[in-house]
């Protein structure tokens, strides 16, 4: 495992008396938690596998909070988040909302199932010069699962990320899975690097830094559980034509984004599914984590080799798919997928 920390002096805290970083950092922490507690509240052993009501609940909360956490803060200011209200103001949408607002409530204990609404629908704004971008719960059947989830928000100026929070409840050290632990937090500022620190406690900011691994064939490939988020057989293909030996890291949302930035993997694919040719990838599905490796010395682009545009709206709408690695495999990744066609 090649992960190393470095412990925060005054660079970390130069940075973090900047704004935007204090509120990211604190709302991220206050999200996570809430979503955590969500999931053990209502993810329960006997629930039904097409029984979604759990995220639902968690990702509308999540969503609310932030939202109004980030009009008090800085009013004015865009959100695109991935929900909106609509369903929740019908007859059936009702006991969904009654749910979401007991678990805003404990944040905000005044909020109103109509201001909740409110709140979620700000996610719905349209792309400005200076937006947040939130998902607010990414990874859902990790987090239906109990494993694997994360709450990502970032901060884009104009087309480039400037800070991006991954909150992992079920990652410990930025890389390593321990459900029901202390969780990890993870910012990462333009310019300033990417650093850790533990999700329930805080305390010591840690820097992370990206593997040395410069062989392919060692390429530690994080992939997603859910085969139906990637073109599975296209990335069999990448392997045989890299004779990519090592062991894949299976493992859901952008928490593989933590983990490429901590060095517990080495590369991190968004191939096109067959089905879906044309699709373009969310913003907020990207911005968070992209920044998070870029600053722990990864790089990230798309398919085609070319830097990400978040100025598009959305969507990743100048972007055909995601490769992300430590930045010394990038160049060989790239020719992988222009040998193999993707």
């Amino acid at each position: 495992m090649a992960t190393h920390f470095l412990q925060a002096g005054a660079h970390v805290t130069q940075f973090l008396k900047s704004a935007e970083a204090q509120f990211a950092v604190e709302v991220v922490r206050e999200a996570a938690l809430l979503v955590r507690r969500v999931q053990q509240e209502m993810v329960g052993q006997g629930m039904a596998k097409d029984d979604k009501s759990p995220v639902t609940v968690a990702d509308f909360a999540a969503q609310a909070l932030v939202s109004k956490r980030l009009a008090d803060r800085f009013p004015g200011v865009a959100l695109m988040g991935e929900e909106n209200a609509v369903a929740l103001r019908t007859d059936a949408g009702r006991e969904t909302l009654e749910q979401i607002t007991h678990f805003v409530r404990t944040a905000i204990p005044a909020a109103t199932p109509e201001e909740i609404c409110e709140w979620i629908d700000r996610g719905v704004d349209q792309r400005r010069a200076i937006t947040w971008a939130l998902d607010p719960v990414d990874g859902t059947k990790g987090f239906l699962r109990r494993e694997q989830y994360a709450v990502a928000l970032a901060y884009i100026d104009i087309d480039r990320v400037q800070i991006g929070l991954l909150g992992c409840p079920e990652l410990e050290d930025a890389y390593r899975p321990a459900l029901g632990g202390e969780g990890s937090l993870l910012l990462a500022v333009r310019g300033h690097g990417t650093w850790t620190q533990s999700l329930v406690h805080g305390g010591d900011w840690r820097q992370l830094r990206v593997s040395t691994i410069t062989a392919p064939a060692h390429a530690r490939l994080l992939r997603s559980v859910e085969k139906g988020h990637t073109d599975t057989g296209g990335i069999g293909k990448l392997v045989d034509s890299l004779a990519i030996a090592a062991e894949p890291v299976p493992m859901d949302s952008q928490a593989k984004y933590a983990v490429l930035a901590a060095g517990g993997g080495d590369v991190l694919l968004r191939l096109l599914s067959p089905g879906r040719p044309d699709y373009r990838e969310k913003i907020w599905d990207q911005a968070a984590g992209s920044i998070v490796v870029e600053e722990a010395g990864g790089r990230v682009s798309d398919l085609d080799g070319e830097p990400l545009d978040f100025s598009q709206g959305r969507t990743l709408a100048g972007n055909r798919g995601v490769l992300a690695t430590n930045g010394r495999l990038h160049e060989a990744l790239l020719s992988g997928l222009k040998q193999i066609g993707a």
